[in-house]
């Protein structure tokens, strides 16, 4: 090997957020400093604007007809897609997410299976929560009465601040399992997972715009996204209380549903149901039934 190519340039990686399935720099040109949890500088980061946000909800609108019309079979599938990549890329994921919460090798490579093991439950239950929340209605006259759960729509996701991959999975994965399209705001201190998890949708089939990720400051996109009239709902994961309140009030405009992070959340334990149900609203169809024959008997 000759010197000069022995002593090469490293070639440092340009994180760039992810909007309708592309990879945008912030329209405003701003970046900041990404650090791990020693205070080493890791890379810039995009610092995402107003106009960047308002981008992703369009993305976002134009892409729920589609993502909300695909049988749920297909959309496990999409996501057990998801799951097949990150898994081929998992020792990327381990090094990030390692550098950014500041875990050893093999703590950080334990959630990233979390994380990748998560994603492989929520494709399992596409075709399954329709059962678990829908059903047929005992009615007292000669009617059908069925109640089956449809996707809210656009649902801003503020990701968890204190975990970076396996938080921010447990936030996107059961909004889009259920038909959802999603604006997520990653988490400030620690956004490269998340930028690195765009790549990752962008090769697993997963159309684009059902999930767009931006970098920033959530206190300054959140009040836009949280008062946007186009945006159906939103999950403040990762919000303090204060910001929690005041994005609330935001919410309550075009009545947004608005989930709010409870103490007692841990991103570790059993996700259940809450999340996928949290976005999920109900149709309840009336249809009258028939006679038949002179007996009288209904079908």
């Amino acid at each position: 090997m000759s010197e000069s190519s022995s002593a090469r340039l490293s070639v440092f990686k340009t994180y760039k957020l992810y909007v309708g399935g592309k990879f945008p720099r912030s329209e405003s040109g701003r970046v900041y400093e990404v650090s791990d949890s020693k205070g080493k500088w890791l890379a810039n980061a995009p610092l995402s604007s107003r106009k960047d946000a308002r981008d992703a909800v369009v993305a976002a609108r134009k892409a729920f007809g589609g993502w909300s019309g695909a049988t749920a079979y297909n959309r496990g599938q999409i996501l057990y897609r998801v799951a097949e990549m990150l898994e081929g890329r998992k020792d990327q994921f381990v090094r990030e997410v390692g550098e950014a919460e500041g875990l050893s090798k093999s703590k950080a490579a334990a959630v990233v299976d979390a994380a990748i093991d998560r994603w492989v439950w929520y494709a399992g239950w596409t075709d399954k929560i329709a059962q678990l929340v829908g059903g047929a209605n005992p009615v007292a006259g000669p009617f059908f009465n069925l109640s089956t759960p449809e996707p809210t729509g656009v649902v801003t996701v503020l990701a968890p601040q204190d975990s970076s991959f396996l938080g921010l999975v447990s936030v996107i994965a059961p909004a889009i399992a259920t038909g959802n399209t999603v604006v997520v705001i990653a988490s400030e201190k620690a956004p490269l997972p998340a930028l690195s998890l765009g790549e990752v949708l962008a090769t697993s089939d997963l159309p684009g715009g059902v999930v767009n990720v931006l970098s920033g400051k959530a206190a300054e996109m959140g009040p836009h996204l949280a008062s946007h009239q186009d945006v159906n709902a939103i999950d403040l994961a990762g919000a303090d209380e204060a910001l929690a309140t005041e994005l609330e009030i935001a919410a309550a405009d075009n009545l947004k549903r608005v989930l709010r992070r409870s103490s007692s959340d841990d991103w570790t334990a059993d996700p259940g149901t809450k999340r996928m149900t949290a976005f999920l609203e109900t149709k309840t169809v009336w249809h009258p039934t028939g006679s038949l024959g002179a007996s009288g008997s209904a079908y």
